[in-house]
């Protein structure tokens, strides 16, 4: 093997350990934002959840502070 052959193949050899570092890296990064997504969307699904339960409309006292009437009270105008 020729000095230039030997030093080819080192050359390729570093190309090829270098694009598989720079893939696990991008993988992790991608893993990452896909676990940050998966935490926001089930914490905003928890806002919408509590917010929903929060103003039900079974809650009487939730209905008058919200100040709507029921069917058939005649409006104050």
């Amino acid at each position: 093997m020729t000095p230039d052959q030997a030093r080819q193949r080192a050359e390729k050899s570093f190309r090829q350990e270098e694009r598989a570092r720079d893939a696990r890296k991008a993988m992790a990064e991608y893993e990452a934002q896909a676990i940050a997504i998966r935490k926001k969307t089930a914490h905003l699904k928890a806002l919408r959840l509590a917010k929903g339960t929060q103003g039900s409309v079974s809650d009487p006292v939730a209905k008058l502070r919200s100040g709507s009437r029921s069917v058939g009270t005649p409006s104050r105008r």
